[in-house]
């Protein structure tokens, strides 16, 4: 049996609690800057997408420093961040409830918060999280390499993606249920929960997290940035990262448009958490039987293969809107056709995750694939920078916030908001286009690369 080390299993738990904690917190990120916190949809979009862009920027520089500082520090440091944050998170709202600046809970939504200085305290919160998170997901993953050995090493990344995976599904699991119960406070107390995890995390690094393995320099900060250099200055490389990055624009509409989206067209039963989970349970179902089906394929052919399914995604995702409000099976058109669509991005997102790296490596100069995967994944960057931003817009035009329907009285103007909303599923359709210019561009792309080769080779 494969025995690991005692750091190998507490860097997993640990995982396990900040994907839970993380989760919990951003499938309704954009609904708790704007039901909580006062921020309109294009604001909350814009700074949503900042926040979750630059945690996938952010770890190759934190893993550096990482290095310097040691990983028990780091994590150390790491959860002490979070918990900070996640903490202020719903802290600084209920002082600012107390004061009579927001007002929460059931029936009443409105923020006093908008136009008010105080709104923008979330930003140093939101800073904490984001130098938390970055730490994390540079040291984790470095703990597992370091704590397995050639042998092991395959294993142990199993059991750490499936600790990632199970944290995200039971994180958006905790969603549904606060807020139903609670309204917007109980978005509020998600911070809390969050916050407990981190911590949690943090006591158990503390006591239990010891490894011998503190060997390794890393690079300077300074040769970090010139190295980004040469992969922004790769034409071939970027090309590809933003023709990449089209698809994770659509897949990140499940935390941008999705939970704002079906709660206000189907009303507070929706339960935004639970169909995002769909994306992990038909990931986890599918991705062995697609990778191995489409093993004899090179790496772009399975690519174009995702590249080309996921407009369909968002395409299923505009029909719930022309459905009416029957239930089908027990289930809101607009959510079942939600759930449907969230099922084929996943199953997308199984022709395209595994091969992407692989096909970014040999993009690479020869001998230089380590430095240039260590920023492969600015697609991530790029798409969440723009897709939140490009959400806020559209959900504002097509799909708006029904406190703006209200009267003096909190009630809602249905027949004003059924005309606001009656194009809803417009949004869609831009992510159509975004989808269908992507795997056009990849073709293109492929067709170029492999002509360019050939001349090479000539």
């Amino acid at each position: 049996m494969t025995r690991f080390s005692k750091p190998f299993w507490v860097a997993n738990f640990v995982e396990l609690l900040e994907r839970l904690a993380f989760y919990a917190v951003f499938i309704v990120i954009t609904l708790y800057l704007s039901n909580v916190w006062g921020f309109s949809d294009v604001q909350a979009g814009i700074i949503s997408g900042i926040y979750s862009s630059f945690l996938y920027l952010l770890p190759t520089f934190t893993g550096a420093i990482a290095d310097k500082i040691g990983f028990r520090n780091s994590i150390i440091l790491a959860f002490a961040l979070l918990t900070i944050g996640y903490g202020g998170l719903g802290l600084v709202p209920t002082i600012l409830q107390s004061a009579g600046l927001v007002h929460y809970g059931m029936t009443t939504t409105y923020s006093g918060l908008i136009g008010s200085v105080h709104q923008w305290s979330i930003i140093p919160i939101l800073v904490f999280i984001v130098i938390g998170g970055a730490f994390i997901k540079a040291v984790i993953s470095g703990t597992v390499a370091r704590e397995t050995t050639t042998e092991t090493r395959a294993r142990g990344y199993a059991i750490f993606y499936m600790m990632v995976n199970i944290g995200a599904f039971l994180g958006k699991t905790v969603v549904d249920p606060l807020r139903k119960s609670m309204g917007d406070e109980g978005l509020v107390y998600l911070n809390y929960f969050s916050a407990s995890m981190t911590f949690l995390a943090l006591v158990a690094v503390f006591f239990f997290y010891k490894s011998a393995h503190t060997e390794g320099q890393g690079k300077k900060i300074q040769e970090l940035f010139q190295s980004l250099g040469k992969v922004l200055t790769n034409g071939r490389l970027m090309i590809l990262i933003l023709i990449i990055s089209g698809f994770w624009m659509i897949q990140s509409q499940m935390y941008a448009t999705m939970p704002k989206y079906v709660i206000r067209l189907i009303g507070d039963g929706a339960t935004p958490g639970w169909y995002a989970n769909v994306n992990p349970l038909v990931v986890f179902i599918s991705v062995n039987f697609i990778t191995s089906m489409m093993k004899k394929r090179n790496a772009i052919t399975s690519m174009m293969a995702g590249m080309f399914i996921i407009p369909l995604s968002a395409l299923v995702m505009s029909f719930g809107n022309h459905m009416g409000d029957t239930y089908i099976f027990g289930i809101h058109p607009v959510a079942l056709m939600m759930i449907i669509g969230i099922a084929i991005q996943a199953l997308s997102e199984c022709f395209i995750s595994p091969r992407y790296l692989e096909y970014f490596s040999l993009q690479a100069p020869k001998g230089e694939e380590g430095l240039y995967l260590g920023f492969s994944h600015l697609h991530s960057f790029f798409s969440y920078l723009f897709a939140f931003g490009i959400s806020g817009f559209l959900l504002e035009k097509y799909c708006p916030d029904p406190r703006l329907f209200t009267n003096a009285e909190g009630l809602l103007d249905t027949a004003a908001y059924s005309a606001a909303t009656q194009h809803a599923h417009y949004i869609w359709y831009v992510f159509v286009g975004i989808g269908a210019i992507s795997a056009v561009a990849l073709f293109i792309y492929s067709r170029v690369v492999k002509t360019q080769t050939e001349r090479q080779k000539n």
